[in-house]
Formats: structure tokens, sequence, C-alpha cells
């Protein structure tokens, strides 16, 4: 595993959604009390942007058509999307948060 830094544990506040790239790929960082989740950014059913929506536990919501995705495994919730998100591999080190985008 290569983990990259990616931001800061301050800069993702609990309950919140923080964008960031890896290689051009824009990567949602998810805080869920305390816990980060990294999923990709898009939606699979019309490739929206996931964090414009609102997460509201284990759950982000799509702004579009209101699919609904966990951030912890990317499993797709709510139609219209069936297909799961890209989730990553995140550490917590001295405040920094870390992915790992091969995973």
């Amino acid at each position: 595993m290569a983990f990259e830094r990616v931001a800061g544990l301050d800069e993702v506040p609990a309950g919140k959604v923080h964008v960031v790239e890896i290689d051009g790929m824009p990567i949602a960082l998810c805080n869920v009390d305390g816990a980060i989740y990294a999923i990709d950014d898009v939606c699979t059913h019309d490739e929206g942007p996931l964090d414009q929506g609102e997460l509201d536990g284990v759950q982000i919501e799509c702004p579009r058509h209101g699919a609904r995705f966990d951030v912890r495994t990317g499993k797709a919730l709510r139609l219209p999307a069936v297909v799961p998100v890209h989730t990553y591999t995140v550490e917590l080190r001295d405040g920094a948060i870390l992915v790992d985008p091969d995973s």
C-alpha cells in the first residue's frame, strides 16, 4: 500500500464532506463521528458530484436524483443507483488523513 497524505483531519469536520484530488480523480472524504471514509466523488447513476449532497450518518445522497450510498462500503442503497461507488483505504496519522489510491 502506498498511502498519500491528502488533508489534515481538521479540514473535515464531523458530519461534513471534503473533496481532494488524487491523480486527477476527485475523492470525497466523509467524516462520520470522527471516522474518515474515502469514496469516489462521482455518483454511479449520472456522474454527479456526491459532495454536493447531504451526508446523513453513514449515507451520502446524490443531489441530482436522490441515490444513496454507504460511505463505508460504497454500496448503492437507493435507486436510481445500482452500482456501488469505489471506496479507498484510509489511515489517520498524526492529525493527517492518508488514502491509498490503489486500494
